[in-house]
């Protein structure tokens, strides 16, 4: 009625705090929301930890993968509960929000895609070492390049 009330005099969602707002978006009361939130974040937390600390043990790879991948679904999950999933989606890319999205959208991948690039360097330097000379020539084909 409330809300009905809001429209029919003209006033806007963004005039409402940020409470009003989020306790209009789903019939979760702000405490529930809240503790979901602080659930999700901590088990987010949690996984990711547990993921980091199984890359030790002997196939601990695919462990990692797993758990970690969950710990960042369950984080970024959690923020959900705040705003609602379509709130937060399109909240995600405002100007006051836009940097910090830019950088956990690209800190994944990117730093994915730099970590690829230095393994495959790495493993090139190490296949060169069985051939003789193949290591001083890289280093001289490069030094040249640079000066």
């Amino acid at each position: 009625m409330e809300k009905l009330r809001r429209v029919l005099s003209g006033q806007d969602d963004e005039e409402q705090g940020l409470t009003a707002q989020v306790l209009d978006a789903s019939s979760l009361s702000f405490n529930t929301r809240l503790k979901w939130f602080a659930i999700c974040f901590v088990c987010g937390i949690f996984f990711s930890v547990l993921g980091t600390g199984l890359l030790w043990l002997p196939g601990g790879i695919k462990l990692f993968a797993v758990f970690y991948t969950l710990g960042n679904m369950a984080a970024l999950a959690s923020t959900c509960f705040l705003m609602g999933p379509m709130k937060q989606l399109k909240k995600m890319f405002e100007t006051t929000r836009l940097l910090a999205t830019v950088i956990m959208l690209w800190h994944k991948r990117g730093l994915a895609l730099l970590f690829c690039v230095l393994q495959f360097l790495s493993m090139t330097w190490y296949s060169l070492s069985y051939i003789p000379y193949a290591r001083d020539a890289v280093i001289k084909c490069c030094s040249s390049l640079l000066s």
